[in-house]
Parts: C-alpha cells; sequence; structure tokens
C-alpha cells in the first residue's frame, strides 16, 4: 500500500475524523447511510452526462475515484462495468475498501495516497475522475481540482460535489442533517470549508477545466426522498471536460 506524503494538501484531523468510522462505511443503516441513499442518484448523473458526450456510458472506461473513502462509489462505477481505481488518505478507509472489493469480487485497486501525488505518476492517464463530497474537507480545493485535471485524459471528464457556504447551506448542512436528524455525525462539516459554486467555477477555470453542467441534490427529510433539481443553494454537483472533448 502506498503511503501518504503528509506534506500534501490534507487537514489530519479531517482524515482521522473519517478513518475512526471506516468499519461502518458498508452499514447502509450506520454512519454513512447518506452515501449509500444519494449514490444511485449520483452515480446515475455521472454515467449520463458521459453519455450524453460521447455516446457511452461507465463500461470499459478507466475511472479514479478521488477521495474513495470506503469506496461507495467506486463499487457501483465497477458494476457498471468501469475498471476503476480509488485512492484515500485514511488507510482505515481503503483497507474497508479493500476488503468490500474481495467480498464482493471486484478488481478495483485502492491505494492511500494523496491525489497531488498520484497524479505525478499517472497523469493524463483516466477516461473520467471523479471528486466527490471531497472538496470541503481540505485545506486547499484548487490543488485538488489541479490534480483531477492533470489525471485525466484530453477529452476526459472530471466530476465534482460539494456543499455551498450561505445560511440555508448551513441550516441544512449543519444544523438540519447533523444535530436535528442525525444523519451524519455531529463536526462531519465545517461551515468555513463550504465552497460557493462562483468559488469552484473559479477554481475549475483555473485549472484548464471546462464547466460544462451543474445540479442540486435535494431532500425531503418527512418523505426521505431524495432528488435531483437545478437549485444548488446546499449540495451540488459540477461536471467538467479537459480540452479535446470535442
Amino acid at each position: 500500500m502506498t503511503q501518504p506524503n503528509l506534506q500534501q494538501n490534507v487537514d489530519l484531523q479531517e482524515v482521522q475524523k473519517f478513518t475512526d468510522l471506516a468499519n461502518e462505511w458498508w452499514d447502509k443503516s450506520g454512519a454513512f447511510a447518506t452515501l449509500h441513499q444519494i449514490n444511485p442518484l449520483r452515480l446515475n448523473w455521472i454515467e449520463q452526462q458521459t453519455i450524453a458526450r460521447q455516446q457511452s456510458g461507465l463500461t470499459g472506461k478507466k475511472v479514479l475515484d478521488v477521495g474513495c473513502g470506503g469506496g461507495i462509489l467506486s463499487h457501483s462505477m465497477a458494476m457498471r462495468g468501469a475498471t476503476v481505481t480509488g485512492i484515500d488518505l485514511g488507510e482505515a478507509n481503503i483497507k474497508a475498501a479493500q476488503i468490500h472489493a474481495e467480498q464482493t469480487s471486484q478488481a478495483i485497486d485502492f491505494a492511500c495516497v494523496a491525489v497531488e501525488d498520484f497524479a505525478k505518476a499517472h497523469a493524463g492517464e483516466f477516461d473520467v475522475v471523479t471528486c466527490m463530497e471531497m472538496l470541503e474537507h481540505v485545506p486547499d480545493p484548487a490543488s485538488i481540482i489541479q490534480a483531477c485535471q492533470t489525471l485525466v485524459k484530453p477529452g476526459g471528464h472530471v466530476f465534482f460535489s460539494t456543499i455551498n457556504r450561505n445560511p440555508k447551506s448551513y441550516l441544512f448542512a449543519i444544523i438540519g442533517a447533523e444535530y436535528v436528524l442525525r444523519m451524519l455525525a455531529k463536526g462531519t462539516h465545517d461551515y468555513h470549508k463550504f465552497i460557493k459554486p462562483s468559488e469552484l467555477a473559479h477554481d475549475i477555470r483555473n485549472a484548464g477545466l471546462t464547466l460544462k453542467d451543474m445540479t442540486g441534490l435535494h431532500f425531503n427529510p418527512l418523505t426521505k426522498r431524495y432528488w435531483l433539481a437545478p437549485n444548488v443553494d446546499v449540495n451540488y454537483m459540477v461536471y467538467t471536460v479537459k480540452a479535446g472533448a470535442e
């Protein structure tokens, strides 16, 4: 297993927070239940974007899942026929992902490594790069975005998701999700690390990616239903491409 260079862009407290919960990654009613619940939405959105642009989905594509955690998205993309690599800085997270891949006979390559370091050795190798629910947990999101741009092939797809920064997102993503509904552990999010769409768009442009689409991820606590809609006030996903896609 590759060891992370901890001098890189990492908040050790953030890594430890999720490592402590690694044994719960695949408990669909546990600490990561929300990720399991939203995963079909984000998976389908990712595949729909690749189909719309290249007339083909994830099957046969080489995919990198940055900040893969316990491998929830990695596993589902592999099930869609992609050749998947997942990287994360939490060693226990990677171990949880590897164990699940073995249990389900999925040939997924997982490594404990910083994305910036990984990019130095694997530039331009991937058709699709995903970086979901990660940017709001690192000190320098722009560095992550730049590394993702380096890793994707010319004409490739890069997907991000994060949380907007405004009073509504504080109410919904922290007060509501962590304290009222208890969907997430208290302290999961730091409001000051939330990212406005305009800020994310700026970093995307600076990294040499082109923003193609953006959608909001919504939740109704009464019906327990998740859905996608144009409003990006709280959780949102972004689709970008690297030059050469046309």
